[in-house]
């Protein structure tokens, strides 16, 4: 996700056609529509739009994934944010829960979460704090059984903080722009750790999530574009106020930009729209940055599974980092926007494409497939570092992909080339190490395990390893075990040499 590379490719573009959406009116009815804020927890109609059709029976099959209902509502400052969260949680476990563990990521990122009027299936709940009041433990009146389920409830309220100076500005607003990552609270994986929660290192990513359904409804000022994780489902306006309704699932996280100088441009190709967001100064940006990711969804579509989605949106923010993936949308640092001229001494165009190509990657990834980001960061940074590889080789051909693999080389080249485990979590790796190593050497891992399956093989096993793991969350062990399965071969002297500690 972090701290991404330019190429050192001179690469060509491959122009598409955009278009410009006009306005979506309200259209009057005789009749009020139904508020999609009411639907009853089991039903994913909603749903069902948002996701290609070849993705769609995933809506019956994750019976016991979380749903959540949340309303925004964002101040005129924009640095202040109101909410409430009705969620169904499900024991989907082999044993009873005595307690839920939500995170409150705002209380590490710089701003402040508050949490208040918490009921449990309507009693009153009165929860503990731990861990920087980051993680908010709620205790059930009585254990939920294996395949019970219970509906928490709270209203929330978030500070924003006005700087991009911590974890990279995922969380803030800063230069008209409003970055909303992880402004709700956030029910915690449960496995074979318990609830799984910690203070994350400042370098890698701070979430780890099961896949869940999303009905947000956002209250905003008018004249503020708003773009959010999922398929806008319904728009009013009140007096001086916006009310959007969007649609996400299945998802791991729930994601917001919003700015006044948004202007959008669009393609789209089969059953996906690609949207690109920037101010109007930054419109050759975001056309290149709507190129790539639809080269990208391409390549990786046809390379490992459909992209899911029937959207995918692309915004530019004030972000520390180069790119942050989240579900069905990417943010892309502003500062890279000026692609016809160079940042960091090559040009920005190549950053523009290194970056965009590595974000939509993390589609296939980290969101649907899933894995622990703080604990196992190789089984979501360093494959989609390969699958970018990938995509310069079925891009710009074999130019393409040495140039690229030559980057990553030069990479692990700046602690040189010291045979790290790339399998460590991030808080174990010591200064640039984390980029090192996981963005470097963990990326071609993968090519020295295409090597040793034989790229045919390699290229099944990929595919069977999307396809297993969808929606799921992966782990080194079940990776390499579906990988000595597809190629029947022992992979244990490999693995051991690049990945365990």
């Amino acid at each position: 996700m972090k701290r991404l590379f330019a190429s050192l490719l001179s690469l060509s573009l491959i122009l598409v056609s955009c278009n410009f959406p006009a306005p979506k009116p309200d259209s009057p009815t005789s009749t009020p529509e139904p508020d999609p804020m009411t639907v009853p927890w089991d039903d994913r109609s909603l749903f069902q739009d948002g996701l290609v059709a070849s993705a769609q029976s995933v809506l019956n099959e994750l019976r016991g994934a979380s749903v959540y209902h949340i309303e925004f509502t964002l101040a005129g400052s924009l640095d202040q944010i109101t909410g409430t969260e009705a969620v169904r949680y499900t024991n989907t476990e082999a044993i009873p829960l005595e307690e839920i563990h939500f995170r409150l990521f705002p209380n590490i990122l710089g701003g402040e979460m508050t949490v208040s009027n918490l009921r449990v299936d309507g009693r009153v709940a009165s929860p503990r704090y731990e861990l920087a009041n980051s993680l908010m433990i709620v205790p059930l009146s009585a254990p939920l059984e294996v395949g019970q389920s219970v509906v928490v409830r709270m209203d929330f309220a978030v500070n924003v903080p006005q700087t991009v100076n911590l974890n990279y500005g995922v969380l803030a607003y800063n230069d008209d722009v409003l970055a909303l990552a992880h402004a709700y609270p956030v029910i915690c994986v449960f496995n074979d750790e318990g609830w799984n929660a910690e203070l994350p290192p400042p370098d890698g990513d701070i979430s780890f999530a099961d896949a869940a359904f999303y009905l947000v409804r956002i209250r905003a000022p008018k004249g503020l574009m708003v773009i959010a994780s999922g398929r806008e489902i319904r728009r009013v306006e009140e007096d001086q106020t916006q009310v959007l309704t969007v649609a996400n699932g299945p998802a791991r996280d729930f994601y917001l930009a919003a700015s006044p100088h948004y202007e959008e441009i669009s393609q789209t190709f089969g059953e996906v729209t690609i949207r690109s967001y920037a101010p109007k100064e930054m419109r050759d940006g975001a056309q290149l940055a709507l190129e790539v990711a639809s080269r990208a969804i391409e390549v990786f579509s046809r390379r490992y599974a459909p992209y899911p989605y029937t959207e995918f949106d692309i915004v530019s923010t004030p972000t520390l980092a180069l790119g942050i993936e989240y579900p069905g949308i990417t943010a892309i640092a502003s500062r890279i926007y000026g692609v016809g001229g160079e940042y960091r001494g090559a040009p920005a165009s190549q950053y523009m494409e290194s970056t965009v190509a590595h974000e939509v990657g993390h589609q296939w990834f980290y969101h649907l497939v899933g894995n622990d980001q703080l604990d196992d960061p190789w089984l979501d940074e360093s494959l989609t570092q390969f699958v970018t590889l990938q995509y310069y080789a079925d891009v710009n051909g074999s130019d393409g992909e040495d140039g690229f693999r030559s980057w990553l080389e030069s990479r692990w080249e700046s602690v040189n080339k010291a045979e790290i485990p790339i399998g460590m979590p991030v808080a174990d790796y010591q200064g640039g190490e984390y980029g090192a190593i996981v963005y470097g050497r963990g990326a071609l891992f993968f090519d020295a395990l295409r090597g040793e399956m034989g790229t045919v093989t390699f290229d099944a096993f990929m595919r069977k390893y999307t396809e297993t793991f969808s929606w799921q969350i992966a782990m080194p062990e079940t990776m390499q075990s579906l990988a000595e399965q597809t190629c029947a071969c022992d992979l244990d002297a490999l693995f051991a040499g690049w990945v365990y500690p």
